[in-house]
C-alpha cells in the first residue's frame, strides 16, 4: 500500500498536467523605426497573440529567427518573464535589430506585389507552477504591406 499511493499520485499528477498548446499569432501593432542605418536598423512592434489554453501560463523566453519572403532578416530575443491568463489576446512589446543588406534584397518585390510573406522560427519557454519546457514554434503568413501608406 505504501508503494502504490505514491504511484497513483505521480500517475494522478502525469494526467491532470497538460501539455501548453502554441500561442497563435494575431496582429503586430504599433510598428515603429528606433533608429535607420545602412547595415543595421532598430525597429520596435508588439505582437499580438492568443493563449488558446484553458490555464494561464508564464512565458519566460523567446529565441527566433526572422524571415521575409525566405531572406533571413534578424533574430528576435526575449528575456524577460510574463504572466498570460488563459484564453485572451496578450501582447508582447519587442524590439529587433535588423540586417539592411538582407532587407534591402526584397523592396523591389515588396513595391511590386505589396505582400510580403513573413516567416518567425524558433523556441519559447513557457510552464506553470515553476515547470517550465521548450515549446517550438513556426510561424508563416502573407501581410499586406504599402511603402506609400
Amino acid at each position: 500500500m505504501k508503494i502504490i499511493t505514491p504511484v497513483l499520485l505521480l500517475m494522478l499528477l502525469t494526467l491532470s498536467c497538460k501539455k501548453p498548446q502554441s500561442f497563435e499569432y494575431r496582429d503586430l501593432k504599433n510598428f515603429k523605426i528606433d533608429s535607420l542605418g545602412f547595415a543595421k536598423s532598430n525597429i520596435s512592434m508588439d505582437l499580438v497573440y492568443f493563449n488558446p489554453n484553458n490555464f494561464g501560463v508564464d512565458l519566460r523566453h523567446v529565441d527566433c529567427d526572422i524571415y521575409i519572403d525566405h531572406n533571413y532578416l534578424g533574430k528576435y530575443v526575449l528575456d524577460t518573464t510574463m504572466h498570460i491568463t488563459k484564453k485572451s489576446e496578450f501582447a508582447i512589446p519587442s524590439k529587433m535589430q535588423i540586417d539592411m543588406k538582407n532587407l534591402f534584397k526584397n523592396t523591389f518585390n515588396t513595391l511590386i506585389s505589396n505582400e510580403v510573406l513573413l516567416e518567425a522560427k524558433g523556441n519559447t519557454r513557457v510552464g506553470k507552477g515553476g515547470i517550465f519546457i521548450t515549446v517550438p514554434f513556426s510561424y508563416s503568413g502573407r501581410h499586406s504591406f504599402s511603402m506609400f501608406k
